[in-house]
Order: structure tokens, then C-alpha cells, then sequence
């Protein structure tokens, strides 16, 4: 079955509205893995809004599944990569006051950046994911730089499958047949909830992962973690990870 990896980012955010530690994404980590999920995945900006790179160090001691970390690879991140030593970093080109990841990477443009971050973060022992639009141009050139995966960046699906859910399944169809044919692992994320889950999951083949937040941990005001973390890989239990 393909895997869920809940982003924590929101319950952090929560906490530093009001400040103290109150909810404890720590424990809220520890909670989230006892409901089923198979990772824990973090996004840690350089303003700190939510996540912190001191909660990111904590983190570590308890993800007992898959701990992934998202991010921009400025020095500081780097440097929070190779002390933390992940099980996956996921590369995604944030400028420093995004709101929220809007786009995925220029394999062409960026290659050799690309290539020399990827090479020192496998260096250390992790897998490594380059965020990306369903592009397979991109795509084999991603493949280029020596990275393990592609997360596929969803937003256009989330939009699009209200109106029509064949069209907007399309591009991920070919850009997961493509990125297996580089031999690359496929992760995906961004506006997928448990309106749209299920049909992308059952239509997108070699789905490795999808890392889910927002919608998750919004559900979960209204039905509880335990139950949202249920429903989401209930959505997932029929898709075609082959």
C-alpha cells in the first residue's frame, strides 16, 4: 500500500500563535505513529513560523517510522540534514517568505546545484526527493542529478478534479510511468484530502508515498487524528503501487 506520511507543520503553527508548548508536535508525533501513519514529515523555514529546527532535533528521537524533512538546501538547512540524518530529505525550491510550496523544481536550470546537494545528502545516508511538476522533461532530468525519488507537486490536480477528474489525473498517470522508467521512486503532495485521495491514489501507478497536512490535521479538529489518520489510509488501501 502506498504510504502516508502526516506533515506536522500545522500543529506547530498552532502552538506558536499562542506560544508555550501547547500542542506539543513531539507528542503529537508520537500519537500520529500509534494511529497508523508510516512517517512524519516536517517543513522547517528559516522564520521559524512553525516548525523550528530545535523541534526538528527533537523529532528525531521519536519518529520510529520514516522521518521526512522538506525544505530549501540553504547551509543552514544542510547543516540541520546532516545532524539529524533523516530517512528521506525532500529538496523543494521555497524562497525564504513562501506562504506555502507553490512549485516544483527546474531539473534543466538547476542541474548542477541539484546534483552537487544530492550527492552530499546521500553522502550521509539519506534518500533524497526532488519536489517536482508532473513535467517529464523534468522528470528524466532529475533523474540526472542522482536522486532516489520525485515527490509530484498536486496542487493542479486538487484544482482541476472537481471539474474533471480523467484530465486531471492524466499528467501524474504519465509522469509516474515516466519517473518509473528512470527508475525512480514516486512521492506525492500538496492538496490532496479525503475528497481527492482515492482516485489519485487508485489511478497514479508506482506510488511510493504522499505526505499529507493541511487537509489531514484540519479533519482532524472535526474527527480526531485517530480517525482522520484511518480515513486517509483507507483512501490509499486500493491504490496501484505496482
Amino acid at each position: 500500500m502506498t504510504r502516508l506520511s502526516v506533515n506536522i507543520n500545522k500543529i506547530a503553527t498552532l502552538r506558536n500563535a499562542r506560544g508555550g508548548q501547547i500542542p506539543d508536535p513531539v507528542l503529537a508525533a508520537v500519537r500520529i505513529q500509534e494511529y497508523g501513519a508510516d512517517g512524519i514529515t516536517v517543513h522547517p523555514r528559516p522564520d521559524g513560523r512553525h516548525i523550528r529546527f530545535e523541534d526538528v532535533v527533537a523529532l528525531k528521537q521519536v519518529v520510529l517510522t520514516e522521518f521526512n524533512i522538506e525544505g530549501y538546501p540553504s547551509e543552514s538547512f544542510m547543516n540541520l540534514v546532516s545532524d539529524v540524518r533523516p530517512d528521506q530529505v525532500t529538496l523543494v525550491p521555497d524562497p525564504p517568505d513562501a506562504l506555502t510550496s507553490n512549485a516544483g523544481w527546474d531539473t534543466k536550470k538547476h542541474a548542477g546545484f541539484l546534483k552537487e546537494i544530492v550527492a552530499r545528502i546521500k553522502s550521509i545516508g539519506c534518500r533524497v526527493s526532488i519536489f517536482l511538476e508532473p513535467d517529464f522533461r523534468l522528470i528524466e532530468s532529475a533523474a540526472a542529478t542522482g536522486t532516489d525519488r520525485i515527490e509530484l507537486y498536486t496542487e493542479s490536480y486538487a484544482v482541476g478534479y472537481p471539474v474533471n477528474p480523467y484530465q486531471a489525473i492524466e499528467p501524474f498517470v504519465a509522469a509516474a510511468r515516466a519517473a518509473h522508467e528512470c527508475r525512480l521512486g514516486v512521492n506525492a503532495g500538496h492538496d490532496l484530502n479525503l475528497d481527492n485521495l482515492a482516485y489519485f491514489a487508485q489511478n497514479v501507478p508506482h506510488l511510493d508515498e504522499v505526505s499529507i497536512g493541511h487537509a489531514l490535521i484540519s479533519d482532524a479538529l472535526y474527527l480526531g487524528l485517530k480517525e482522520s489518520i484511518a480515513r486517509y489510509r483507507s483512501c490509499l488501501q486500493h491504490g496501484l503501487n505496482q
